[in-house]
């Protein structure tokens, strides 16, 4: 099988109080076009050129983009975490996912489950000074992120270490007749087009919590919700608290006060890159 070529089609460079920011992009043999990343280096990265550094996988939401953190000030939520000393220093990437919902579609378009896993971590772990262990790894998100996170980390828990998710985009159920409907333009097309109830069902972060081993290979799960989210995500955060909770696998749940917005967010993102950074301390013995 040929390998797919890995090309900086763009890069952009941005300083930051002391990290800085590196964006650029990749083509892939799994989905249509390059796929543009950044990634968030600390402060470190360039003064300590030996060292190499685990890496938090952060993924978007629905109209969201590789951009989103610095955009949306969370990268200075990142900045200010570490100078505060309240996490360690990591490297954090963030892919474009569209709507893909970080799933292989159903109509067979785009497959990003096997881009992210089988292309975008082997190729980030070479081109940047990562670790590149499941105990240097983690993976987390917002929203549609929050669900893919998850996902990946029930799916693919021998690669993380740690996943932490806000407010994501979770239904145990779907809705029916117009509600359903009506779901559409927040779904996307990659459950298909009428939506597949069955492939739905069977690409939730619920189905992957459902079969994976109850250890988990001591998974840290962190993930939170506002309690007047507006597209009714506190429900399924709930539901996943619940499966977890009967399955005997540890984990932090949170609903707090709230809608589904950047605000959310960054009010508890470092509560997040706190989980982050003590399951990679516990996993190096620190």
């Amino acid at each position: 099988m040929r390998k797919a070529p890995y090309l900086l089609l763009l890069v952009a460079v941005s300083a930051f109080a002391s990290g800085r920011v590196e964006c650029s992009s990749l083509k892939s043999k799994y989905v249509p076009g390059p796929v543009a990343y950044c990634a968030l280096l600390p402060p470190s990265y360039d003064s300590q050129l030996t060292k190499k550094f685990p890496v938090l996988y952060f993924l978007h939401g629905l109209g969201g983009d590789q951009s989103f953190l610095v955009t949306s000030g969370g990268w200075n939520l990142i900045e200010d975490a570490e100078e505060q000393k309240q996490v360690n220093e990591f490297v954090v990437i963030t892919p474009q996912a569209d709507n893909s919902f970080y799933i292989n579609s159903k109509d067979g378009r785009v497959h990003y489950d096997d881009f992210f896993i089988r292309e975008f971590i082997p190729q980030m772990e070479k081109h940047f000074r990562l670790i590149g262990t499941r105990a240097s790894r983690a993976i987390g998100g917002v929203s549609m992120g929050g669900y893919g996170a998850l996902r990946f980390a029930f799916k693919y828990p021998q690669m993380f270490v740690a996943v932490v998710a806000h407010m994501p985009a979770l239904l145990e159920q779907l809705p029916q007749g117009s509600s359903q409907a009506g779901l559409t333009p927040y779904l996307g097309t990659a459950f298909g087009r009428p939506m597949d109830e069955a492939y739905w069902k069977a690409n939730t972060p619920f189905a992957f919590a459902r079969t994976a081993p109850a250890s988990l290979l001591g998974l840290r799960i962190y993930f939170d919700c506002g309690d007047q989210d507006d597209f009714g995500f506190d429900a399924g955060t709930r539901a996943l608290d619940k499966l977890l909770t009967a399955r005997h696998i540890p984990h932090t749940e949170h609903i707090y006060p709230g809608h589904h917005s950047w605000q959310f967010v960054a009010a508890h993102l470092q509560d997040s890159l706190k989980v982050v950074s003590s399951a990679f301390d516990k996993a190096h013995g620190k």
